[in-house]
């Protein structure tokens, strides 16, 4: 009972947050994108927001139905767990001081690049599910990320933008974005691996102890 009320609320703080995100791109103006259709196609462009999505759902699914077993879903579940984690460190880290928000934006900005994070690793670490990471979801885990990447880099130079200054192939050349590229997808990759790690711990733990077979008189 806890543990799927803790999925819900997590995915009523990633959905509270891509509403008012939703709200303030919506009216905001003299941007890169002049039109709505642009500015909010470009909003679902960024990472943040596409591992919020996966985070939300994925939670609320759990929140109805916590015994979930597809491959789809563990792969899902993988992918919000880790991209949320790269996505609140590197926001921490190399992004936080770039933008002055307020208001709304101010608010959405803490639900997605703070709250969201910490809720969905603490939700999985407590409520789990566990004993679901297999070297197969990791593996397919890791699609989603590369995926990003590559859109991203194919549609920077058409619109002449990119979401974030690490991909930033006009500031900072074509080798240094792919050495980023390559790390990014290194992190991903080590901390889906030693999610696994965790998740085999766990759902060890879990396991009740082996009893010894009473002696039959039979030798």
């Amino acid at each position: 009972m806890i543990a799927r009320a803790w999925f819900a609320i997590t995915a009523l703080v990633v959905f509270t947050g891509l509403v008012v995100q939703l709200v303030v791109t919506a009216r905001f103006v003299g941007g890169r994108f002049s039109s709505l259709d642009a500015r909010l196609f470009n909003l679902f462009c960024y990472f943040t927001i596409q591992s919020n999505v996966i985070v939300g759902v994925t939670n609320l699914l759990l929140a109805v139905r916590p015994q979930r077993t597809s491959t789809l879903f563990r792969t899902l579940r993988l992918d919000g767990l880790v991209a949320i984690a790269v996505t609140g460190v590197v926001f921490h880290i190399a992004l936080r001081g770039l933008q002055d928000l307020s208001g709304g934006a101010a608010f959405a900005d803490l639900l997605l690049h703070t709250v969201s994070p910490v809720m969905c690793v603490a939700g999985w670490a407590f409520f789990g599910p566990h004993g679901t990471i297999t070297k197969r979801v990791v593996a397919l885990s890791v699609v989603f990320p590369l995926c990003w990447l590559a859109f991203t880099l194919v549609r920077g130079p058409i619109v002449d933008y990119y979401p974030y200054p690490f991909v930033d192939v006009t500031e900072l050349g074509h080798v240094r974005v792919l050495f980023n590229c390559v790390l990014i997808s290194v992190l991903f990759l080590a901390l889906a691996t030693g999610a696994r790690a965790i998740d085999l711990a766990r759902s060890r733990r879990a396991l009740p102890p082996v009893r010894p077979e009473p002696p039959t008189g039979v030798h």
